[in-house]
């Protein structure tokens, strides 16, 4: 995972270059293998490579052009090929991926990018135009961030850079926390007003100190794929699955997957072995990582993780969650940039960066992406939708009494349900629980920002389209929201990769119709019945992994006094977002086995910790707020997460 920082000067001052060195004195951790600096006139970059493909080896960035284009790349190009012909330059076979990059923008400018295919972030600089453009892979698994005032322009892959070097505090922005408080922030937002996130499948075009965002990929429901068969089905779903698989072992070292006894990475680890078995991998080698908890009955996988590694014929690494006692740790001292989840600490991320180096892996598979564009998520409601849209009753009526035995909810209901789906948000939150808001957060926070409509999910302007259609389009954004707030670089010495997110996958799972993928009592239809012979039948048939719950609640009790503390004035609750004595009143609750709100709470805590965090820094303009001391002790996750 290699980062790239860079700064364009509109005032027409020169760059200075202990500026940069500072930017690369930041990002160093995020790229150790080495470190390059551009400076001309008023711009200026730097580059810090972390290198995992041999073509990576290859490159020299910022790569500057024949014609004087200025090009930053963090990513991985899976379509070179096809690229390299369409350039008509077979002399390319082993040039980086950046360079390829830019020769395909120089030749056909922002249509280029549509061509791009792979995971990644994108920067081209026109000295000669004075332009910027900025872009980001079609779901946002690679970060891109920007800054503009009336003096520059600063952009980088990583938030934590813009935040240290601006030097001057920013603002809050409210419409981030309160996606963040509901569902999943925005793919275009930071929780700071002032720095913004290219949005997945879009470009930023700056210019005279103006940036403008186009979109260059999107969901289309006129591209459908039909067959006469379910064989066809699953003979191409195959293909693509065994083609996203091998595009991810692209790696000049062994590659480590997360084995957790699920059917997503059981199924990238079975595929990822026949592969390399047929020599057709870009790896020698693919080992696994195992996290389990033998005391929480939802939490122990060691059946099924043991069933794989039986197949395989070799054990992997295995964590023991047992033996990392402190599920919460209250102090953070490093920045943490964004409210959430920090990567694994202590003793879990001694012991995590312990396995990465003895194995040698920089690339890791991550089974994410599976449940949400392969009917893991069992809602029919969309595909009956659909038949009370296109009036087909008598198929409605079939099709509600399997899903009303299957799910053993009186037909009505589950019509009422499906009608329900059809209305305009504002009434489908006052129809459903979904829209719910958490009991402690404060009513004119809630109110200001409509978040009993947020809680639905992310809402767009649709038009006429089926429901199956809109369902997609939303799987695609939450994705995207998704990946855009997750951390994508882990521990800062791994590059992270998700088959279940290839883009040629993904096209195709959501051409293909919605009954392929989900039927009553076949819950991820078509994968299972592609991978039949692939993945063990005992786990490719298994029921759907629980939520571990056990270790969360008990560290709300171990931690009872210091979360009292924490929650007596909190930061949340001056800022008029929290309310203080509920939030406690529901915590108290969790301590003693309540599970209902227990993702909210999570989710106030981390924003409390964060609050502090980075007010402790100085980096957030809040006047009004009494100043924490120095590292004031704040709520972090050590439960590490093997999905």
């Amino acid at each position: 995972m290699s980062a790239f920082f860079g700064i364009w000067n509109l005032d027409d001052r020169a760059v200075e270059p202990d500026f940069l060195r500072r930017a690369s004195h930041i990002l160093v951790q995020r790229g150790p293998d080495s470190q390059t600096t551009y400076a001309k006139d008023t711009f200026g970059m730097v580059y810090c490579a972390f290198h995992v493909t041999e073509e990576s080896r290859q490159a020299v960035q910022p790569h500057v052009s024949e014609a004087g284009l200025i090009v930053g790349w963090n990513g991985r190009l899976d379509n070179r090929d096809e690229l390299i012909e369409d350039l008509a330059e077979a002399r390319l076979g082993s040039s980086a991926d950046v360079v390829l990059a830019g020769m395909n923008f120089e030749k056909w400018g922002n249509h280029s990018l549509a061509k791009l295919v792979g995971d990644w972030a994108f920067s081209a600089w026109n000295p000669s135009r004075k332009t910027l453009v900025l872009a980001r892979d079609y779901i946002g698994i690679r970060h891109l961030y920007y800054y503009v005032d009336h003096r520059r322009v600063l952009w980088s892959t990583h938030l934590e850079a813009l935040l240290l070097l601006l030097d001057q505090p920013l603002s809050l922005n409210d419409e981030y926390l309160a996606d963040y408080l509901t569902h999943v922030p925005a793919a275009d937002l930071t929780p700071y007003r002032q720095i913004h996130a290219v949005p997945p499948g879009n470009f930023v075009a700056i210019s005279n100190g103006k940036a403008t965002k186009s979109r260059y990929w999107r969901f289309d429901p006129a591209n459908r794929i039909r067959y006469q068969t379910d064989a066809e089905y699953e003979d191409h779903f195959r293909y693509l699955f065994r083609q996203a698989v091998a595009r991810r072992l692209r790696s000049e070292s062994p590659v480590l997957a997360e084995l957790s006894g699920g059917i997503d990475s059981s199924s990238i680890v079975c595929m990822a072995d026949d592969i390399i078995q047929k020599g057709e991998a870009g790896t020698a080698r693919l080992d696994t990582l195992s996290a389990f908890d033998p005391s929480d009955p939802n939490g122990d996988e060691q059946l099924y993780i043991t069933k794989i590694e039986t197949k395989r014929g070799k054990a992997g690494h295995h964590l023991n969650r047992e033996d990392y006692e402190n599920v919460f740790d209250l102090r953070w001292d490093d920045l943490v940039a964004v409210p959430g989840v920090v990567e694994s600490t202590g003793k879990l991320k001694d012991n995590l960066l312990a396995i990465l180096q003895s194995g040698g892996y920089r690339a890791v598979l991550s089974g994410i992406g599976g449940d949400e564009f392969l009917g893991g998520i069992p809602n029919p409601l969309p595909q009956l939708a659909d038949l009370a849209v296109l009036l087909r009753p008598i198929q409605l009526a079939k099709e509600l009494t399997a899903w009303s035995r299957l799910k053993k909810c009186p037909c009505i209901h589950l019509l009422g349900q499906t009608l329900a789906i059809l209305l305009p948000a504002r009434l489908r939150a006052l129809a459903s629980t979904q829209s719910d808001v958490a009991p402690w957060i404060n009513p004119d926070f809630s109110r200001r920002y409509r978040l009993a409509i947020r809680q639905l999910g992310p809402l767009g302007k649709f038009g006429f389209w089926l429901p199956t259609h809109r369902d997609s389009a939303q799987s695609v954004v939450t994705m995207a929201r998704q990946m855009s707030y997750l951390s994508s670089e882990g521990l800062a010495c791994e590059e992270r990769r998700y088959p279940f997110l290839d883009q040629s996958l993904v096209e195709f799972l959501l051409a293909i119709p919605a009954r392929q993928l989900l039927r009553p009592g076949q819950r991820r239809s078509l994968m299972r019945r592609a991978l039949s012979g692939i993945v063990p039948a005992e786990v490719l048939w298994r029921k759907t992994k629980g939520f571990v719950t056990k270790r969360v609640l008990a560290a709300f009790d171990n931690n009872w006094p210091e979360l009292e503390v924490l929650f007596s004035t909190p930061l949340s609750g001056e800022l008029k977002y929290v309310d203080a004595a509920p939030f406690l009143a529901h915590l108290r609750a969790a301590k003693n086995g309540e599970v209902r709100h227990l993702m909210y709470l999570l989710k106030t805590l981390y924003l409390e910790a964060w609050l502090r965090n980075v007010v402790d820094r100085g980096l957030l303009d809040v006047p009004s707020m009494p100043r924490t001391r120095t590292h004031q002790p704040v709520f972090k996750s050590q439960t590490g997460s093997v999905s």
